[in-house]
């Protein structure tokens, strides 16, 4: 097994561990700069988001927005899968753009001007989910607007990670899908493929019982606008 990707498999699980986005956020980045094809890092790090998301589901999917998760199903679902067709041939680096938008949003409880902004983009939501599920597709990054979303409806934070966790792993599963309709080369093996699951699977637990058991709602709101603000530094970072 590739030790770069086992490295940045447990990184990134650990991320989403916490906010139920990070391993294709952080992973498919990581994968590209070091030297992976877009296709390759989607084979690679689906099955692990996949898994993460389901395993913080079992215990805290009562806690799940069920009309924000259908809005999701309808308007972002099917312009992933339609962009992910288009990105096996032409590839397209909006990544500053969403840098620029995620510190903007990690700002938001504390500049009252910008949280007056993004209160108003977000209220047109059926055009927010339909970029949101462009910008999967294209670049695998939707994540980030997922997650600015959520933050900006002020869950606590079981409701916030299993709203997330549920709609990213939607957005995995037609990916995979979508997936099998592509022709490409594998870069790692089954058997690879199957060991990363379990790592990812046991970095969850332990992460799970050592760290987000451990946030309380105020400190993990004040902990996601940091993520946000992270993400969006190293999204122009990577771009630039």
């Amino acid at each position: 097994m590739p030790l770069d990707i086992l490295l940045a498999t447990i990184a990134t699980t650990v991320i989403q561990s916490i906010f139920g986005v990070g391993v294709l956020l952080f992973g498919t980045p990581l994968l590209l700069l070091l030297g992976y094809q877009f296709i390759n890092a989607l084979e690679i790090l689906l099955p692990i988001s996949i898994a993460i998301n389901l395993l913080q589901l079992v215990k805290h999917h009562h806690f799940i927005d069920v009309n924000f998760v259908k809005n999701v199903l309808k308007y972002s679902i099917p312009f992933v899968v339609v962009f992910l067709f288009i990105v096996t041939s032409v590839r397209i680096n909006i990544g500053v753009l969403i840098g620029v938008f995620l510190i903007f949003v990690a700002l938001k409880d504390a500049v009252g001007a910008v949280n007056k902004i993004i209160q108003k983009l977000v209220s047109f939501e059926r055009t927010y989910l339909v970029s949101m599920g462009i910008v999967h597709g294209l670049t695998n990054l939707g994540g980030s607007l997922l997650t600015a979303m959520v933050h900006s409806k002020k869950y606590e934070k079981n409701q916030t990670r299993s709203t997330v966790a549920v709609c990213y792993g939607m957005f995995a599963v037609f990916q995979i899908l979508t997936l099998f309709f592509v022709k490409h080369e594998y870069v790692i093996s089954y058997a690879d493929n199957v060991s990363l699951l379990q790592i990812a699977v046991v970095v969850f637990l332990l992460t799970e019982e050592m760290l987000y058991k451990n946030i309380d709602n105020e400190k993990y709101a004040k902990i996601f606008a940091v993520f946000l603000g992270v993400s969006g530094a190293v999204l122009i970072w990577k771009s630039l």
